[in-house]
This record gives C-alpha cells, structure tokens and sequence, in this order.
C-alpha cells in the first residue's frame, strides 16, 4: 500500500473551510492513520493480510479510538499517528461484529480533541458532507451521499441501512463521514458498486454512527457487548442472478465440516426459501444464537443435498486482543 504522504486528492474535490460552519481543520486532526499487525496463523490472516493500514476517529477524551473492526481483527500490535505526527501505540478493547465497529485505546496520549458524534439519520440522500482519512485536507473529499439503504456483506454481515458515497476511495477503512454540523455520522467500510437507475455508480458504505450509541458503554467496559453471539457458518455466499451461491468457505468451518461446497445455491433455510442475501443471514440469526443447528437445502450439480451445520461463535475462531 502507498505511504499516505505518497498522494493527495486534487485541490478542487477537497473540502474548503469556507464552505463548512465548523472548524474543518480541528474536525480533520481527529482522524489518525491506524496501522495493525497480525500474526501469519491468525484466522483472519489469509483473507485480510497480516499487515493493514487504514483509518480511526477519536472519539473520547482519553483517545479512544473508534474504526472499522476487519482492520483490527486478531491484531498484535497497533500504531496510531495524528495529523500533527504523534505516534503511539495501541490495543483493541473490543470488536463488535453486529455492526462492524472496533475500539482502539492508545497507550500514550494523542493530544487530539474527539470528534463529537452526530446522526447519519439527519443527512439527506444528496446532501454533501466531507468524507476524511487522516492526513488533514489533502486527504478529504467533498462528498455526495448518493444512497441510503440496506446492505448485506458475504462474510454473514447486515446493515438495516448503510450510507453510500461518492466520488469513491479505496482506502476509506476507518474514515470519517463528517455532517454540516461538523459532527461524526458515520464510519467508512468498504468499496462498492452500486446500481443506479440503469447504470452502475462505485462509491463508499460507510456504517451509521447511531449503531454504536446502544453498545458503546459495553465495549469500552467489557470488551464486548451483552448480545447473544449470532450463529456463524462459515459459509461466504454471494447474489449470482436471481441465485445465492456460495463462493467460498472458511477453512474447518461449521458449513464446510456439515458439507457444504463452494459453488451451491442455497434453496432453502429451515424450510423458507431466501429472498436476498440480506433475507438468509437473518433466516439464519432467527433460529438462535450461536450453537443453533442450521438446516439448509443446497442444489448441487442439478441435485439437491440438505445438510444440517451446527453453527458457531466466530469470535472462537479468532486470536484475542492482549495488553503490551
């Protein structure tokens, strides 16, 4: 990955002070480039890298920090930089898989003022807002929110509603959506093509902030948060068409050791046919938590195979966060 002082958008996609009712530059220093390693046996290390690099708001007086969790999955060490090039290390205190949210807390102080969070709720579909990595200005755009919406991931991952923006990024992981208000509303996850009208638009998803309000408290207490573990399979499914086929299994995974194989059409879950991506997985959550057996009807080279997974917590398979 490029070093961030290694690009710059063009000075006229940046935001401009002038055109915002907030201090841009205090909300900007917020934002710190995150970097994490992660052990080369860790079970997220073959699909996500050992080493990765993204974003993080702060997000509390004592620089807690807030990002998106797959960059901070199983990792060992953490380096936090801000806008003014301070460095300190770090430690995940909590990764919450319901919405995607991870929680840095720096070992040293930062000297960073948090970013008061706000409402993605509040900001229209065509409002403009600035969309933030770390590196001040240089490394912000001027925003469209062109989408709110309903998303669902193949790793077994829904957003009622999700927020989408455009013009698109590539290393927004962690980034900051910032309102007209000048407050926190949403945190980037991921690149996305999106179909608009007849065509096709790329663009950002970016998690509503109002997702952690209910949790926030928990993490930061416990690590985790009170909620039943939802039944994970292991079981990478994707829309093909007007079929969910599944693309790719996790290694000893629940799906893969019931039999499932990479290349099924899921049919039916406990007897009701999915209607979308979104549809499965929460067929899947209504049967129980995690433990829940998981009957699904598979086609399989035009035959039909039902096998029953005894699904699983995920937060098993993964390495836990340790202090230094």
């Amino acid at each position: 990955m490029a070093e961030q002082k290694d690009w710059a958008f063009p000075a006229e996609m940046r935001p401009r002070p002038e055109d915002w009712r907030f201090d841009l530059e205090r909300a900007l220093d917020a934002v710190v480039l995150l970097r994490a390693e992660i052990p080369e046996d860790a079970f997220t290390a073959s699909i996500l890298g050992t080493e990765r690099a993204g974003n993080g708001v702060v997000i509390g007086d004592s620089g807690l920090v807030l990002t998106i969790g797959y960059l901070i999955t199983e990792a060992s060490v953490i380096w936090l930089t801000t806008n003014k090039g301070t460095v300190a290390g770090g430690t995940v205190l909590a990764y919450d898989q319901a919405t995607g949210f991870g929680l840095v807390q720096p070992f040293g102080k930062l000297g960073v003022k948090p970013l008061e969070r706000g409402s993605a709720g509040s900001i229209r579909v065509g409002e403009n807002v600035v969309v933030a990595g770390h590196g001040g200005r240089a490394h912000a755009l001027k925003a469209t929110v062109f989408a709110k919406r309903e998303f669902a991931g193949y790793w077994e991952y829904v957003l009622d509603e999700a927020l989408f923006t455009a013009p698109a990024h590539p290393q927004w992981g962690g980034s900051a959506l910032i309102g007209a208000d000048g407050k926190l509303a949403a945190i980037g996850s991921l690149l996305v093509q999106e179909k608009i009208d007849s065509g096709t638009i790329q663009g950002n998803m970016l998690v509503p902030i109002e997702l952690l309000e209910p949790i926030l408290d928990e993490m930061v207490r416990t690590g985790r948060t009170s909620r039943a573990p939802r039944p994970w399979l292991g079981m990478y499914t994707t829309d093909a068409g007007e079929r969910l086929v599944v693309a790719g299994l996790a290694s000893n995974g629940p799906a893969e050791r019931a039999g499932a194989r990479v290349g099924d059409a899921v049919l039916e879950v406990a007897g009701a046919k999915p209607k979308s991506l979104a549809d499965l997985w929460r067929k899947v959550w209504a049967l129980g938590p995690s433990g829940a057996v998981v009957p699904l009807k598979l086609a399989r080279n035009g035959k039909i195979t039902e096998v029953r997974i005894s699904s699983a917590d995920r937060s098993d398979f993964l390495k836990k966060p340790h202090l230094h």
